[in-house]
């Protein structure tokens, strides 16, 4: 089962640079795919589009999917709907009878090739097909990539080289770099969807979370990495916290609810292993509470 999902993904991120097309359809007979990765569209990226659509049509066919009454989009959804937007009536389409998971496989890669793709959904695609590979649950997907990264390589490993190569960056990076992402708290995941630059979402994620939504706002008005640093010390030592600021940020994140509701159970046993070697006291204090 997997080596065949390897070659499907394999093969459909070959497909999915080159799709010949198959003729053209109405906009009319066409719907959004079920298997969509994509969240938002963002709407000045649509009309800038959609005006380049205006002028030059539409150059890479839709690759779409036979259904009852018309035709799914399996890929190519944004420039639907920018063909919508330039006044079309019809799009250049690849006709592809394909099965519910290869169309899922299909839409996830060739968005994943796109370079304007949101941080977040890039971080789920990539999660979902990692989870596809080793045949896990998605939930236990990421518990398992990481838990990869500290052994030799391997039958799973090659299969993870496989899906990565076409995707332009190696799942160990990804692993390391990106699905830390997943821990940050919600209003700066929502700033992510929101096109906050994930550079500018790192330096944020390392200052307390009171001071997240004022960072935030700050570069969405133009604040460089350097600019950002500089405001979270400024910050740091306005409230005259100085050195106490990490034990304040780590008491702040374990009181988190949310933050631990998101642990997998590898990470909460070595969050308690952990706490098992505690300042005596820290243990003092907890027993008085």
């Amino acid at each position: 089962m997997r080596a065949d999902l390897s070659a499907l993904l394999t093969s459909t991120a070959q497909a999915g640079k080159a799709v010949q097309p198959s003729g053209t359809l109405p906009l009319t007979q066409l719907r959004p795919g079920a298997a969509q990765p994509r969240r938002n569209f963002d709407e000045a990226s649509l009309q800038a589009l959609a005006a380049s659509v205006q002028e030059r049509g539409v150059l890479q066919p839709l690759l779409v999917r036979p259904i009852d009454g018309g035709y799914e989009i399996v890929a190519g959804e944004r420039r639907w709907r920018a063909a919508q937007l330039a006044g079309l009536t019809e799009v250049p389409v690849a006709i592809r009878d394909m099965t519910d998971q290869e169309a899922r496989v299909a839409a996830l890669v060739e968005n994943l090739q796109r370079e304007d793709l949101n941080l977040l959904d890039e971080v789920d695609a990539k999660l979902e097909l990692v989870a596809m590979i080793l045949a896990v649950p998605r939930d236990e997907a990421r518990a398992r990539l990481l838990r990869l990264t500290k052994v030799a390589p391997g039958p799973e490993t090659e299969h993870l080289d496989a899906l990565f190569r076409p995707l332009g960056e190696s799942w160990r990076t990804f692993a390391k770099n990106k699905l830390r992402v997943l821990n940050w708290p919600a209003p700066l995941l929502d700033a992510l969807r929101g096109g906050l630059p994930f550079t500018l979402g790192a330096v944020i994620a390392g200052a307390p979370e009171s001071s997240q939504a004022y960072l935030i706002q700050r570069a969405r008005d133009g604040a460089s990495r350097a600019e950002l640093r500089a405001e979270i010390v400024r910050l740091q030592a306005q409230s005259g916290r100085g050195e106490q600021t990490a034990v304040e940020r780590l008491g702040q994140r374990l009181s988190s609810r949310r933050w631990l509701n998101s642990l997998q159970p590898e990470e909460q046993k070595a969050i308690e292993k952990w706490m098992s070697r505690m300042p005596a006291v820290l243990r003092v204090a907890l027993q008085e509470d």
